[in-house]
């Protein structure tokens, strides 16, 4: 079990150590990092980030100084970035994590090719972008005022984004912590996706919304010996955590661009973050080749599809589900949609996160950026199970007319 976050994040073990215990577990990238297929530590980058970093070269973009937040605003606005997708977490486990209390909490921002964490105070603003061989590249832009500011490659952040939670390529993670009984207890909790039950999410992260679940892990202390003593003990602990429709009032806001820490933003946010990291470890498996290679290519991108499918989502029991920053609205407007008005990015929020189960993620650049023969196997196998040519309990929640739905809405929105 391990503490939690998003960019710069959490994890105590060595990449050295790390890749020993990924060589051992099934489903996940087991070469080296700088195998001469991926040379991720000396290849260059294609990212949002790197495009930035040319406009800056050549002046056609700057980035500009505030007071209160450093680059923050200008980056988000370069990057397209909405602030809508704030949310924040104010566990202790960030490289910047002596800057991180539940009244300064570290806030990240994203959207569907890169994310930007911000620590008030903090040193660093910290980006992770998506580049279509590498997957995830971290970078960071120190956050003090000069003539020509440029955003520069982080291998520090490997330390902890290279682990089995990333499928053994340097990748994202969301955690998920317990409360400790105080400072000197081990934090510990676990990887969060859209796998993970939601009474068990955001243990350490604010959670606001005009209507969220009952029970949740968010918006509690970081310590509460009471929870300590009832978890050892096996009973559920029976405060349920403070609702919030934002966070004014709760501590200073200066720096903040919103004060919201979204629900609707954080399931988003869960749900492509370990999508990227199936993505890159496809890639990386077609790259590298070798005997065992098709075999291991065809089960990633197996992984992929059930994923994008959401085989095996946590339900929601008790929504429905109603963020409080915007954010909901204008990621489904992001579209695209079909004659009908219908799109990938509609959301149901009831019962499950998506009102059509195929992830909006589709469209993205690292789904569109996959090499050839894994983007046949993965969108092979979802025209078979729309088609019903593939069927099982697993694709029982894909009922027929859900299923001519996504069909219809791909046929007329995503260009193959």
């Amino acid at each position: 079990m391990k503490p939690a976050t998003l960019i710069g994040l959490a994890g105590v073990a060595l990449v050295g150590a790390v890749s020993t215990a990924i060589a051992q577990r099934p489903g996940a990238f087991d070469q080296s990092i700088n195998h001469p297929a991926i040379r991720y530590n000396t290849a260059d980058a294609v990212t949002v980030v790197e495009a930035l970093n040319r406009k800056l070269a050549d002046q056609s973009a700057t980035l500009v100084f505030d007071e209160k937040s450093g680059y923050l605003k200008s980056v988000l606005d370069l990057l397209e970035v909405p602030v809508e997708s704030q949310v924040l977490v104010y566990t202790q486990t960030s490289l910047q994590a002596p800057h991180i209390t539940m009244t300064n909490p570290r806030a990240i921002y994203f959207n569907d090719q890169v994310s930007v964490g911000f620590v008030r105070g903090g040193g660093l603003l910290e980006i992770v972008a998506q580049d279509p061989v590498l997957g995830s590249v971290f970078y960071a832009v120190h956050q003090e005022r000069t003539a020509a500011p440029t955003v520069g490659r982080e291998s520090q952040c490997l330390r902890c984004h290279l682990s089995w939670d990333t499928l053994g390529v340097p990748g994202q993670t969301i955690l998920s912590t317990f409360p400790r009984k105080d400072e000197n207890d081990y934090a510990n909790g676990f990887t969060v996706d859209h796998y993970r039950p939601i009474e068990d999410r955001w243990g350490g992260w604010y959670v606001t919304g005009k209507r969220v679940p009952a029970r949740h892990a968010g918006n509690l202390p970081l310590f509460m010996p009471a929870f300590v003593e009832a978890a050892r003990a096996g009973r559920p602990h029976p405060v349920p955590p403070p609702a919030r429709v934002s966070l004014e009032g709760q501590f200073d806001l200066t720096g903040y661009p919103t004060p919201y820490s979204d629900i609707v933003a954080l399931m988003v946010m869960e749900h492509q973050a370990h999508l990227f990291n199936l993505l890159t470890r496809a890639t990386w498996e077609w790259r590298v080749g070798g005997p065992a290679s098709e075999s291991r290519v065809a089960e990633a991108a197996d992984a992929i599809v059930d994923y994008m499918l959401f085989v095996d989502e946590a339900p929601i029991v008790d929504g429905p589900i109603v963020g409080s920053s915007g954010f909901a609205e204008k990621f489904a407007a992001a579209g695209p949609r079909d004659a009908k008005g219908r799109s990938l990015r509609d959301l149901n929020l009831q019962t499950r996160l998506q009102q059509y189960p195929l992830s909006y993620m589709i469209y993205s650049t690292p789904f569109q950026a996959l090499p050839a023969p894994v983007k046949g196997l993965v969108m092979g196998k979802i025209h078979r199970v729309l088609a019903g040519e593939v069927a099982g309990r697993k694709y029982a929640h894909l009922t027929p007319a859900v299923r001519q739905a996504i069909a219809e809405i791909l046929k007329e929105t995503l260009a193959l």
